[in-house]
């Protein structure tokens, strides 16, 4: 059966309210996202093992956080990262790339995170920060959805299947709110939160493929820094390694690919041509 046109929007105020009642009720929420969307839940393990096993993954998958803008770099432990680099200089280039739309930081957790929020990387414990960008009508709705919910933070994950539940080699974020409401169809509770004009979120971030976010990583230990400091892409997703190299030079960082993050995440095809 065909899936509805969605018929809540993010920049419908009532809309907003409602979906953030709704998730803090315990409900899962696709969010327009940037140019994509996302899948936002409450941060607790219950939840998140739910939306896991939703997405055809372990139920104790480890979990991304997202929060609104102001709120971000609390979710970091600052004083866990090298003294070799100056935390004012993260914060800028956070305040540059968030700025400038989607992406994701990843670096020393804030010991308030839940453990099913965090891991441990080279002996670290890291949580991953993905956010939509400043200009995002999203962060309305993460502001109203943490207030509803008593929490400073959600859960956030890519919005599609896992490829482990489908076999494909590949399984890109939506960027179709009603794809990827038939991917969640099974689940009783969602909502979908779509943008109004999917094409103009698209236009809207010229330099972002609609697609899951860049990951730039700052938590190495002490031992392993070079200098000048050396940021690690961890994930070659939406903004190109070269936009990311542009935002760190002025502020004397360096930015590499890690080993995992060779090859550019791709863009989910549809059968349909784009309109």
């Amino acid at each position: 059966m065909p899936v509805p046109t969605p018929t809540r929007y993010i920049d419908h105020p009532a809309d907003v309210a409602f979906a953030a009642r709704a998730l803090a009720g315990g409900a899962v929420v696709v969010a327009a996202f940037g140019n994509f969307y996302a899948v936002v839940s409450r941060p607790d393990a219950e939840t998140v093992g739910r939306v896991n096993l939703a997405k055809g993954r372990p139920a104790d998958q480890v979990g991304s956080v997202t929060a609104v803008a102001d709120r971000i770099p609390s979710m970091f432990d600052w004083s866990r990262i090298s003294p070799r680099l100056p935390e004012r200089r993260v914060r800028q280039l956070m305040d540059a790339l968030y700025g400038a739309g989607p992406f994701g930081f990843r670096g020393p957790a804030a010991d308030r995170l839940p453990t099913h929020l965090t891991r441990y990387d080279r002996g670290v414990r890291t949580a991953q920060v993905i956010a939509p960008g400043t200009g995002c009508l999203s962060n309305a709705f993460f502001a109203h959805a943490t207030a509803e919910a008593g929490v400073d933070h959600l859960y956030i994950t890519s919005a599609n299947r896992s490829r482990h539940l489908t076999g494909a080699d590949e399984e890109p974020a939506h960027w179709k709110a009603d794809a990827i409401a038939a991917d969640f169809a099974h689940l009783p509770d969602l909502v979908v939160l779509a943008h109004r004009d999917e094409a103009a979120a698209r236009a809207a971030y010229p330099r972002h493929l609609p697609t899951s976010v860049t990951l730039l990583s700052f938590h190495l230990p002490e031992g392993e820094w070079e200098e000048p400091p050396v940021l690690i892409v961890d994930r070659h997703g939406s903004l190109h390694v070269d936009d990311v190299r542009r935002a760190a030079a002025p502020l004397g960082l360096q930015v590499r690919l890690g080993a995992g993050a060779g090859r550019r995440l791709r863009v989910r095809a549809y059968a349909k041509a784009l309109v």
